[in-house]
């Protein structure tokens, strides 16, 4: 298999917007993030926080309301249509949530990635055969198969497959070990680290799985539609954004609630953050 080199990812100032007749819905609101070529990132957050909706802007499917996206040093936010399809066709792979809705599934695993790569074909020479992306991804002696007959966990490790098809040096997943029991989310996490690891393919994935979590060096948590904090290795930081502002991790507003009054002590390791005692 020819080596592979992942594509670093900065998001500057990234606004999302969802129109109704109603109202509009602020799902981003001013993400700022940036991530190496070759890392791993899991996405972690409540539901409706905008997970998803980044990762659906990071893989071309919708442009942003405001902000810039830069992958690889292409600004998405700047192509036409037919540019963000061969973007789609050669610089990422998308895995959405449900492995079935990625996979044909009247057709074998061999046959799912050989089709994934059709758009490719013309673009490279030196494409990976379906036989390796199976193995690759743990799925080994189902090539033949129809992927209907396949069980769950199974299903998404050729979904994964079928997201490397094109030798991307990037693959989104949304939510990869939703409905598998504890067996097949090992096998699912061992075939996204596997493929990392052999292939530099920068990751980043929406989870809310905390063995999916657990499991990669870094983890990005979303609150209101900002990056709200950081994990590196376990444990959890805040972040303090490019304006300023950082936020509390939820645990921490019930000794400082919204609009309480602070005072802030610089020193030498850092600030301190101490409730105001307002003269009377």
């Amino acid at each position: 298999m020819s080596a592979q080199h992942g594509t670093d990812i900065h998001c500057l100032g990234l606004v999302h917007l969802y129109r109704s007749e109603q109202a509009q819905v602020v799902a981003l609101r001013g993400i700022d993030l940036d991530i190496d070529a070759g890392e791993v990132v899991a996405i972690l957050g409540p539901s409706g926080t905008g997970k998803s909706t980044l990762l659906r802007l990071l893989g071309g499917l919708m442009q942003p309301s405001a902000g810039r996206i830069l992958v690889g040093g292409l600004d998405l936010t700047s192509m036409s249509s037919k540019e963000l399809r061969a973007y789609r066709a050669s610089m990422v792979g998308i895995v959405l949530q449900d492995a079935g809705t990625n996979l044909i599934g009247y057709g074998s695993a061999e046959e799912n990635v050989w089709f994934a790569q059709r758009g490719a074909r013309g673009m490279s020479d030196d494409l990976p055969t379906p036989e390796s992306l199976l193995r690759l991804a743990g799925s080994e002696g189902v090539g033949s198969q129809p992927v209907q007959l396949l069980s769950g966990g199974a299903q998404q490790r050729v979904a994964l497959a079928v997201g490397v098809a094109a030798a991307p040096p990037l693959l989104l997943v949304d939510e990869p070990t939703t409905q598998l029991d504890a067996a097949a989310r090992d096998d699912v996490i061992g075939a996204l680290l596997r493929i990392n690891a052999e292939r530099a393919t920068t990751i980043v994935m929406v989870t809310h799985d905390p063995a999916v979590a657990a499991a990669v060096p870094r983890t990005v948590t979303i609150r209101d539609g900002r990056v709200g904090a950081e994990g590196r290795h376990g444990k959890e930081y805040a972040i303090v954004a490019k304006d300023g502002t950082i936020q509390l991790p939820p645990e921490l507003l019930a000794v400082l609630p919204p609009d309480t009054l602070v005072r802030l002590h610089a020193h030498d390791d850092g600030v301190d953050l101490r409730r105001a005692e307002l003269d009377r």
